[in-house]
């Protein structure tokens, strides 16, 4: 059993801050509804209110509404279920070929949600999942128990080991490849992609360039490559490296009972749950 530090608190965000529900509260059914969403209409949700405002290429969002609000039903909380960017993770971690699982890749609840309001909303969007996109039988999703912190000793994200996802019964299978994180002196961590885009040339280096520059990295030089300029703006002191023991993994089969079951006997097997300090 891995024993790691953790807020006794529910993490909530509005507007790119974290905010925190008190443990035990209980959500009011008739007051919320479940449906899909637009692609769209997700990704400016998580860029108005989550830390990590890019969203993974998607498979299917759905959204939390809340009925009382003034006027129309309002979006309260977004589920992202998306791509895995590692075509081995699905096959890995749940047993099933690439095409026949997806990633958890964003859940965001505003601050007005009550604290057992992600398993609650969750349960449900598997539900439209299995509903809307049939051949997809698991899910993949990950905690990072790692927290953030600024260049001044501030605490920017805490680490999770998965709370809610141990309530919904997912298995877990242990924790993602060790890595080396180049985090900015804001808590931000810059992504390897973005670095390779710029490595290489690839589409999108330019909007990866300007995020290192958002973030304190100097200007490029003349006639200086994309790979020679990540080389020497990530030695700089304005980022830093820390190493990453990996994130905890989760996965869960969807569907009918029968379904679950048969998903579960080709997973590997279930380890004891992350417990927080």
């Amino acid at each position: 059993m891995t024993v790691v530090e953790q807020l006794p608190l529910c993490q909530r965000w509005r507007e790119r801050r974290d905010r925190y529900r008190p443990d035990g509260e209980r959500i009011e059914p008739s007051r919320y509804g479940v449906d899909v969403i637009s692609d769209k209409a997700a990704a400016a949700f998580v860029a108005e209110h989550h830390y990590a405002p890019n969203v993974p290429p998607q498979v299917l969002s759905v959204g939390l509404f809340d009925a009382h609000a003034i006027g129309a039903p309002r979006l309260a909380g977004v589920c992202v279920f998306s791509v895995s960017m590692n075509q081995r993770a699905i096959p890995a971690r749940a047993g099933q070929p690439a095409n026949r699982g997806c990633e958890l890749g964003r859940l965001v609840l505003l601050d007005e949600v009550p604290s057992n309001g992600e398993s609650w909303f969750v349960s449900r969007a598997f539900r439209l999942l299995r509903q809307e996109k049939p051949h997809l039988v698991a899910v993949v999703s990950y905690s990072d128990p790692l927290p953030r912190r600024r260049s001044d000793g501030s605490l920017f994200k805490v680490g999770h080991i998965g709370t809610v996802y141990q309530a919904l019964g997912a298995r877990f299978v242990g924790r993602s490849s060790p890595r080396t994180l180049l985090i900015a002196h804001n808590g931000t961590v810059v992504s390897e992609r973005s670095l390779s885009k710029l490595r290489n040339d690839e589409r999108g280096a330019g909007y990866a360039y300007d995020q290192l520059r958002a973030l304190g990295a100097p200007a490029i030089e003349t006639r200086e490559s994309g790979a020679a300029y990540v080389a020497r703006v990530t030695s700089l002191p304005v980022f830093r490296r820390v190493a990453h023991p990996g994130n905890f993994t989760y996965v869960w089969g969807v569907g009918t009972r029968r379904e679950r079951q048969a998903v579960a006997a080709g997973m590997p097997p279930a380890l004891p749950y992350p417990k927080a300090a």
